[in-house]
């Protein structure tokens, strides 16, 4: 048997980051049992589905490197596989599960339903549907829809009865009959439920496995129910752990950013996402959180996927983003950083500034965990409206609290710029070697250590506290932007 396995999203909002670890781990189990992944999207509600979140689907999958054999964009021999685009074949199912009477017309409108389900929930019994329509006649029935009565159609869920199922993750998984309501399959304006779209979906497309969140385990003996009525192969099923906040709540807005487009923009690589959704329910071994994507692929196995909560923690996959940084190649990193510099300068980067990017970028890529922090440590370059970080400017130019410590404080920077203008002009070759040796020498004749004497010239120089190693920085900056911003900085003292 060829594994076949699918991602279903619905465009109703951006691609969740649950989302995107349940199609990673599809995505996983094909490519490490050679089977087919499929990309399909559940569109069936116009009113929320946009196109906007279609793209996003298909952006953040490629992003990840999940690439998907059969599916939207790709092709293959089911269509579209958008499920607006399969409106006939669901109405063509529940045709046949009409005539067979394992599905009926409901007439009970929704006022109706709700004063039953009030009544019942006071009297302690089940809220679920109670099956008032499916003794009627089912003649009756057609003439009354023929006729235009509004009507659902739902599923004539065998009773007494309890439907068993092996899930690779959770093990014997029971559910007793009297617990499932007979569900709507049709809505009364023609539309599907997901419970039949779904599920004609993965029989007509031959899928062997879902694999999917366990907040959809209550949904699983409805669909094996319906495709044992449609007379199909019930696929087996693997339901993913939640995922939780690490404050072991489920994960929601409130623990930051939920949308795989979040940590796209935000400076994260995608390697790195990869690896750390990889950890969310599964791991490589009990010694290693970093690994490769072969690795991955050679190793993973949905019977070792945990049945507890995964907790998806901000701050390990930031430090995890800071590894592979630091992992890439120079040249790579500064092709992948400079889209975040252009971005926050508002235009391309000439060619000499890139060289200038290029030249600190193996320092720079020493000292960041996500791609956005580069702009804020190298537009100090790039920038032409060269500002100072009003913060940095009162903490390292003016320190004293008092007006006679800070001017007298103030009074001793000045010195200290004017003699580094003095040592740097007379620099020979303007390289860091050079240059660390004059600052040096200047620090050893005002007797000052290297954190209180080159930390002014810093933030005269980048506008910042923070910033790449001074002497390089002073290289790449050039002799003469160099002395005019020091220049600058002791007349605004």
């Amino acid at each position: 048997m060829t594994v076949r396995v699918r991602i279903a999203p619905s465009p109703t909002g951006f691609l969740h980051v649950g989302n995107a670890r349940a199609a990673l781990f599809n995505w996983l189990y094909a490519r490490h049992t050679g089977g087919t992944f499929i990309l399909r999207i559940d569109d069936t509600d116009p009113t929320r589905s946009e196109k906007e979140y279609e793209d996003d689907v298909l952006v953040g999958l490629e992003w990840m490197g999940l690439d998907w054999d059969e599916g939207v964009e790709v092709g293959g021999p089911h269509g579209t596989y958008r499920q607006s685009d399969r409106l006939d074949r669901y109405a063509e199912v529940a045709g046949h599960l009409l005539a067979t009477g394992d599905a009926y017309y409901c007439f009970c409108t929704p006022a109706e339903l709700d004063e039953r389900r009030k009544e019942a929930q006071a009297q302690g019994r089940p809220p679920g549907y109670d099956g008032r329509c499916r003794v009627l006649d089912p003649a009756e029935s057609v003439r009354r829809e023929e006729q235009g009565e509004a009507a659902v159609v739902r599923l004539a869920v065998p009773r007494p009865g309890v439907t068993v199922f092996e899930d690779i993750v959770r093990d014997e998984v029971r559910f007793d009959h009297g617990s499932i309501d007979d569900f709507v399959l049709v809505r009364s304006d023609g539309s599907p439920t997901y419970h039949l779209a779904s599920t004609v979906d993965d029989i007509d497309y031959g899928i062997t496995h879902v694999v999917r969140g366990e907040d959809l385990l209550s949904s699983t003996p409805k669909h094996i129910l319906l495709t044992l009525a449609m007379r199909g192969s019930v696929p087996t099923y693997a339901h993913l752990p939640l995922l939780f906040g690490p404050d072991g709540k489920k994960l929601s807005k409130r623990h930051g950013d939920v949308s795989l487009k979040a940590y796209r923009q935000g400076g994260y690589l995608p390697e790195a996402m990869f690896n750390y959704m990889c950890l969310l329910g599964w791991s490589y071994e009990a010694e290693t959180t970093v690994f490769t994507r072969d690795q991955a692929i050679e190793r993973f196995d949905l019977a070792a996927v945990s049945k507890n909560a995964a907790v998806f923690d901000p701050e390990k996959l930031e430090w995890m983003n800071g590894v592979y940084i630091r992992g890439l190649d120079p040249a790579d990193f500064v092709d992948r950083a400079i889209p975040f510099v252009e971005d926050e300068l508002g235009r391309e980067l000439s060619g000499a500034e890139r060289e200038q990017f290029a030249g600190l970028g193996p320092l720079v890529q020493e000292r960041v965990k996500l791609l956005t922090e580069v702009p804020r440590m190298m537009s100090f370059i790039f920038d032409v409206a060269f500002s100072y970080d009003e913060k940095s400017w009162r903490k390292v130019m003016e320190a004293e609290t008092t007006p006679d410590a800070r001017d007298s404080y103030r009074l001793a920077v000045r010195k200290l710029l004017e003699a580094a203008i003095d040592r740097l002009t007379a620099v020979g070759e303007w390289e860091a070697a050079a240059i660390e040796a004059a600052l040096r020498a200047m620090l050893d004749e005002l007797d000052l250590k290297a954190g209180k004497g080159l930390q002014p010239i810093r933030v005269a120089t980048t506008g910042s506290a923070v910033s790449p190693p001074l002497f390089e920085t002073l290289e790449v900056l050039g002799r003469e932007v160099t002395l005019d911003r020091l220049q600058a900085a002791r007349t605004r003292l």
